[in-house]
């Protein structure tokens, strides 16, 4: 059952310190019970393919550009180097993505999906519609959900920016 917040309505500097430190009325901790439980939901639909849901989405991202610089597959996925790298790894050994050194600067590692790989986004079209259908929002609050959180992600990357500048 949604819990409803008392800071509905309410300007920020009228509410009381005590109701912002609410566990409730934490905006990090809605977000985050959302996230998890969301990503609980793929875990039947990955399990087949021994996909964790980051694995899943490094494929999704290799789907839309295959042969991408790995660099800029972590900035794409808002992944470090130490998460990206180990589940590379895992995916060369599924056979679903090999890795190789860019030839023009071999400084560079790109990563590319292989024929499973590529085959693999076929067997899972159904998916995001799967999902999708198993969370009780409808149309039209998912896709003003995903919209508004794109937003979001969108100003806390011009704010990071910005104050990495300063």
């Amino acid at each position: 059952m949604a819990k409803e917040s008392k800071l509905t309505g309410l300007a920020l500097s009228a509410i009381p310190d005590d109701e912002l430190q609410k566990l409730d009325n934490q905006l990090c901790f809605s977000l985050y019970v959302s996230s998890k439980e969301v990503i609980r939901r793929y875990k039947p639909f990955l399990d087949p393919y021994d996909l964790t849901y980051t694995g899943y989405i490094t494929l999704m991202a290799l789907w839309e550009k295959d042969g991408i610089n790995v660099k800029e597959l972590g900035k794409k996925l808002f992944l470090d180097s130490g998460t990206l790298t180990p589940l590379l790894k895992k995916l060369e050994a599924l056979g679903y993505v090999e890795r190789k050194r860019d030839p023009k600067d071999e400084r560079n590692m790109n990563v590319y999906l292989t024929e499973r790989g590529i085959e693999l986004k076929k067997e899972m079209a159904n998916v995001p519609k799967e999902l999708l259908s198993s969370l009780p929002l409808g149309n039209v609050k998912t896709l003003l959900l995903v919209q508004t959180l794109h937003q979001f992600m969108e100003d806390l990357e011009k704010d990071n920016e910005k104050n990495e500048n300063k």
